[in-house]
């Protein structure tokens, strides 16, 4: 299966490993201070958008309902996650195209696959059996992630989000952002194995932080960094990312209607 959308892509992240001179486009202008202060931005943000959100859901939608009621609602956890991106992908924007005037998906390394996005979906879908790894581990009853699927109007935002902005976010920072300053400084393979970890980290709060369960992101995160790795594009993990969630939004959809049809 051959992964890789740029024929001299393979090269040039081998040079990065053996430390010879590389494109500018494939050393970031930005550094691991930058990656923090992005972090911190995007913390600051979801401060500012959910007291937003919520209070104009209240007006709107909610009226006579308590504030903390309705910050609490799946509803309106997914709306503002989805504003919070919204805000997020504009600073990275801003940031890379204002302070260092290049184009912003160019220098991401988004590289889009134009024609093996084929065998990238596959393998996608092919990711989804890691998670059949959950029968060797103990796991919680419940996680926080099935508040999102409690109601219709909320699974089917959780599934929009799950395959759209989603991946698209965590494939910005993780494979676009983290990656290649890790790459660049710990060599590409220690740093594939270092941003699946930070991967699953920020999944954890999800997952109940239920390490069988953190331990599958993981290696989801493995499959999706070594994509970006070794085809040297974002654009490549992405389909990846979208395919993996697609299988399992799917699969979840058969798996409610076969449950529905169970006699009670």
């Amino acid at each position: 299966m051959d992964l890789n959308p740029v024929g001299s892509e393979e090269r040039t992240e081998t040079a990065v490993a053996e430390s010879r001179p590389v494109p500018a486009l494939l050393d970031p202008p930005w550094t691991g201070w930058d990656i923090a202060f992005l972090c911190l931005v995007s913390i600051l943000a979801i401060f500012i958008v959910r007291p937003l959100v919520v209070l104009a859901a209240t007006h709107m939608f909610y009226s006579g309902v308590p504030w903390a009621t309705v910050a609490q609602k799946p509803v309106i956890l997914l709306s503002t996650q989805f504003v919070w991106y919204a805000l997020v992908l504009l600073y990275m924007v801003m940031f890379v195209e204002g302070t260092f005037h290049r184009r912003f998906w160019e220098t991401i390394r988004w590289n889009w696959p134009r024609y093996n996005w084929g065998s990238l979906a596959f393998l996608g879908a092919l990711t989804v059996s890691l998670d059949l790894l959950v029968r060797f581990f103990k796991v919680p009853q419940h996680v926080p992630m099935e508040e999102f699927l409690s109601t219709p109007q909320a699974a089917v935002l959780t599934g929009i989000l799950a395959v759209t902005v989603g991946p698209l976010m965590e494939e910005l920072f993780f494979r676009g952002f983290l990656y290649p300053v890790l790459a660049r400084r710990f060599g590409i393979a220690a740093s594939v194995v270092a941003t699946s970890l930070l991967f699953g980290f920020v999944h954890g709060a999800q997952l109940a932080f239920a390490w069988g369960l953190v331990f599958i992101i993981f290696l989801v995160g493995i499959v999706l960094t070594t994509v970006r790795a070794k085809t040297g594009s974002v654009g490549a993990s992405f389909v990846v990312h979208v395919a993996y969630n697609s299988t399992l939004v799917i699969l979840g959809i058969i798996g409610s209607q076969h449950v529905d049809k169970i006699p009670k």
